[in-house]
């Protein structure tokens, strides 16, 4: 059989798009894909170390944290009571007189061999100037002694007075 001129170039024409096809289909395009999604596993693996990393620092940062507060509960003077640490500072603050009560309360930790010992307060008739030294003084002891909670109201139509109520917490053996 015999092919004239354009036959030839369309049979040449046919076969070279069949290689290019098949060039196309089996090669280029499956290295491309490849490609893609190699790079795709190395975003999210490059996402999934920065996350690792700052999990790091975090982890790295509590730790330390953890142990100021084993030092910190370590210098806790024994016999330590949270009840007469806060009645000894409302004397040193020089509000004493200013408290309506003071309930203690201690609560086991699960899974831990510490206390939890609470002390609700209520200081009637201060103000501003009286309350922050002596919240200053409890925030800043070294017995690991916080503020949970504070509810300040105005008395009555006092101006300048207030009636704040405390729950101040730590840890004990």
């Amino acid at each position: 059989m015999k092919l004239n001129k354009r036959e030839k170039y369309t049979v040449f024409a046919g076969g070279a798009f069949v290689c290019l096809f098949i060039l196309l289909q089996f090669i280029v395009f499956p290295f491309m894909e490849k490609k893609e999604r190699l790079e795709r596993n190395l975003l999210s693996k490059t996402k999934t170390l920065e996350e690792m990393r700052a999990l790091q620092s975090e982890y790295n940062v509590l730790t330390k944290q953890a142990e100021l507060s084993k030092i910190r509960f370590a210098r806790k003077k024994k016999g330590f009571t949270l009840f007469s640490f806060l009645d000894r500072l409302a004397g040193e603050a020089g509000i004493k007189d200013n408290i309506a009560y003071m309930k203690p309360s201690k609560s086991d930790k699960k899974d831990s061999p510490f206390k939890l010992s609470l002390v609700e307060m209520k200081l009637q008739g201060i103000n501003l100037k009286q309350l922050t030294p002596y919240l200053h003084k409890i925030e800043t002891s070294e017995n690991s002694v916080f503020i949970r909670k504070i509810s300040i109201t105005k008395k009555g139509k006092e101006k300048g007075f207030i009636n704040a109520v405390l729950q101040v917490e730590t840890f004990e053996i």
